[in-house]
């Protein structure tokens, strides 16, 4: 099997038109972090845009096996995420109208935790997520989950085995797959006439506006704007109906679609996000420079900041195990200035980071090992990690947040 492969065109138009956009350090595989060290292979990160339909695309994909079958990560160890999705399914059976007994199916489902909320409003459910494991837990848990990738040989499946869906979710995993013209056509094949496919994914102008190039990993194959899926949408017989900004994994966006000629109105956010990010350059060579430069920029001052902590005899641990953090340990070049890393999932304690291998404990470590400072790497969830540490910086020690702009707290 080969472990990866380059893509010589757009995952979303196939055009050939690709340019490089980001250039990018190369990163093991961002979640891989292991009881035991061990050679890792590093893939290329950078990103490259499609001249034509906007679309932003990592440069090496990395065969889908290799990063979801095993999967680990569960939405139940993101801060706030289940509460979210409670809200979400609320406001979806809102807005889609759809009547209890009508079929939920969610892709990338995970442990099911939005299909549960679905399922406690009194809809019939189905998830389909290809890591084996959680797959089998989740129906175990009353999700009935098939543990594949989907296609439109999958939705067929669906169809003939539950009935076509009322609405269809995929959230923050919309951008893992390199087969998205196959997946927009099982989706159509498997909507109601009046149905909806609602989803999630992380928002280029929100990527390029906020620092967010951690969010930068082998998972994530496509960086979407509101142009790139209009576009895509229009050509798989779909419609891009609704989209909104929200605040999920630092800044996303919900895109709500119908099949082609649908029952309900165009709402106006759809053109006026396109125009906003012709406005502002979004897909100009100059933008993508420089936010080149400004990384750059962040980074210099981020290891100066190290080094100087470094020279003053303090030990440093990292906060923050996850593929976020990968991207920017890689990028930043700064892991040895780390004595270690600390996580609170459990998950990912005592274990080792990928490709580096810098050992990560439980966070009680920064008391038990004498840190007089913290690296913040999630730097997203800094406020609730400071929240959570107050004795930490009560007793001297203090929080270097190296983005989007560097603090010292």
């Amino acid at each position: 099997m080969d472990t990866f492969y380059k893509p010589d065109r757009c995952l979303l138009c196939q055009s050939k038109n690709l340019l490089l956009a980001l250039p990018l350090a190369k990163s093991a595989i961002g979640n891989d972090y292991f009881p035991e060290k061990k050679p890792q292979q590093s893939y290329a990160l950078s990103l490259h845009r499609c001249g034509t339909c906007g679309n932003v695309q990592i440069e090496d994909v990395v065969h889908p096996d290799i990063l979801f079958r095993s999967y680990t990560y569960s939405t139940t160890s993101s801060l706030g995420l289940v509460q979210h999705f409670r809200t979400y399914a609320e406001e979806v059976k809102q807005r889609s109208g759809a009547k209890p007994g009508s079929l939920i199916i969610d892709i990338g489902s995970n442990d099911g935790s939005l299909l549960k909320a679905f399922r406690e409003l009194g809809y019939r459910v189905v998830g389909v997520d290809p890591a084996v494991s959680i797959a089998e837990r989740a129906t175990v848990e009353g999700i009935p989950t098939l543990p594949e990738y989907f296609t439109k040989e999958i939705a067929l499946r669906i169809r003939e085995e539950h009935g076509r869906a009322a609405v269809f979710t995929a959230n923050n995993v919309f951008a893992h797959s390199d087969k998205l013209p196959e997946m927009a056509d099982g989706i159509r094949e498997l909507l109601e006439p009046d149905g909806i496919f609602t989803f999630e994914v992380s928002y280029l102008l929100d990527i390029v506006q906020k620092m967010l190039f951690d969010t930068v990993y082998h998972e994530h194959l496509c960086y979407h704007s509101v142009r790139s899926l209009n576009l895509f949408f229009e050509s798989h017989g779909l419609q891009l109906m609704d989209v909104q900004r929200i605040p999920t994994k630092g800044g996303s966006l919900r895109g709500t679609v119908q099949l082609a000629n649908g029952p309900r109105p165009l709402a106006p956010h759809v053109q006026e996000l396109i125009s906003w990010e012709d406005m502002i350059g979004l897909h100009e060579l100059a933008t993508w420079q420089r936010y080149a430069e400004r990384i750059q920029f962040a980074k210099e001052r981020f290891a100066e900041l190290l080094d100087r902590v470094r020279k003053s005899g303090r030990t440093i641990a990292g906060y923050g195990a996850s593929p976020t953090v990968t991207t920017l340990l890689n990028e930043f070049a700064i892991g040895d200035y780390l004595d270690f890393m600390v996580d609170d999932n459990p998950v990912k304690q005592n274990t080792y980071s990928p490709g580096q291998h810098i050992p990560v404990y439980p966070s009680d470590a920064i008391y038990t090992e004498n840190v007089g400072a913290i690296a913040v790497l999630a730097w997203n969830y800094a406020a609730p990690i400071m929240s959570k540490h107050t004795r930490f910086s009560e007793s001297g020690g203090r929080f270097l947040i190296p983005l989007p702009h560097l603090i010292v707290n």
